[in-house]
């Protein structure tokens, strides 16, 4: 047909997330051609993508990577890469909440997974932190159910629920909680608290930093002292945190806490991390949520002491985000609602490697 490499894709939406999903058989194996594939596939190193199918910001420049489980107790494994696009990079150290909640309904339409009766159980075992999470996806005479009346902040319209449940969310990355071994520490002169929960994030109020949290997305992606002081800070705590350098990661990610003004339990601004979100990473939502209901942290000091279980509503840029917490065999259980939607199915093309190379 032509000289470029086609790989079979499904495009969807994963909460306030959007990207390729791709069954791992269809990639390369070696690490270094999939790079490659995904880079030319996404366009990357171009600000707009122009060149892929990426639509340059990172809310939109991710991949899911979906095949059979390769532990007990999951039924299908989820690799996800963050595909940078200011340059050509793959960074798989992070895992994303919202495309998890696209992993369950392609995994049934991909069939690796039968649907049951009007909810099918879908255990995912996220490959980038070794956890496993529960989805619970619309289902009906065997076909996964899109239409609903659920909506989320950050995506316009409705659609139908997916319940996530993060099982045991501690310690994704470094194995550990709070892992400088404190719930807070003095980064920089800020009182910071550095913690591992669905994803590493380094937490501060938004005042310590000089803005008041309040501000829309754009206003504080274009904020150039406010970036280069979170990105100073982020480095140190990952530094802290036994990440080692992580100036060329995406995590830890640094966020920003103030007081709620909208009825919630506190409003946060949460970076990727240089740009800030225009919502809110379920991932994030999830840590943020555990560390409102652990004492001694930066965010308990803004809404107060939590008692499990609790409700934690988390407002952010483009609305709020409600997490339940509660203990189940000694864990700390998070419970939230996204929604998802396939949005095209076909075949994605990637120049040979040679051929990226050349470009990079």
């Amino acid at each position: 047909m032509n000289d470029l490499i086609r790989i079979p894709c499904v495009l969807m939406r994963g909460g306030t997330s959007r990207g390729p999903f791709f069954l791992a058989s269809d990639l390369p194996a070696d690490r270094e051609q999939r790079d490659a594939v995904l880079l030319s596939i996404m366009g990357s190193g171009h600000p707009l993508q122009i060149d892929g199918i990426g639509g340059g910001n990172p809310v939109t420049s991710k991949v899911a990577i979906i095949g059979p489980a390769s532990v007990d107790g999951a039924d299908v494994d989820y690799l996800f890469a963050q595909v940078r696009t200011d340059r050509q990079m793959v960074d798989y150290s992070p895992n994303c909440g919202n495309m998890l909640a696209a992993v369950g309904p392609f995994a049934i339409e991909a069939g690796l997974v039968q649907a049951t009766g009007t909810s099918t159980l879908v255990r995912i075992h996220n490959v980038n932190t070794k956890k496993i999470i529960e989805a619970k996806v619309p289902t009906r005479n065997g076909e996964v159910i899109y239409l609903g009346d659920a909506s989320i902040d950050g995506v316009p319209g409705l659609a139908a629920p997916i319940a996530l449940t993060f099982l045991d969310a501690a310690g994704a990355k470094t194995g550990k909680l709070f892992p400088t071994g404190n719930p807070s520490d003095i980064i920089q002169g800020i009182p910071a608290t550095s913690i591992d929960c669905a994803i590493p994030m380094v937490l501060m109020r938004a005042e310590d930093v000089g803005v008041t949290g309040y501000e829309d997305a754009a206003s504080l992606s274009a904020n150039s002292e406010l970036i280069a002081k979170l990105a100073s800070i982020r480095t140190e705590a990952g530094r802290l945190m036994g990440m080692g350098d992580v100036s060329d990661m995406v995590i830890p990610k640094p966020v920003i806490l103030s007081a709620p003004r909208k009825g919630g339990t506190l409003s946060v601004r949460y970076f990727m991390p240089n740009d800030c979100h225009p919502a809110l990473a379920t991932t994030g939502a999830v840590g943020i949520a555990t560390a409102v209901a652990s004492m001694g942290t930066v965010a308990s000091s803004i809404a107060g002491a939590t008692k499990l279980p609790a409700l934690i509503r988390i407002e952010h840029p483009g609305g709020r985000i409600d997490v339940q917490l509660e203990i189940r065999n000694g864990a700390t259980v998070a419970g939230l609602v996204r929604t998802a939607r396939r949005l095209f199915e076909g075949y994605a093309f990637a120049k040979p490697k040679e051929r990226v190379d050349h470009a990079a």
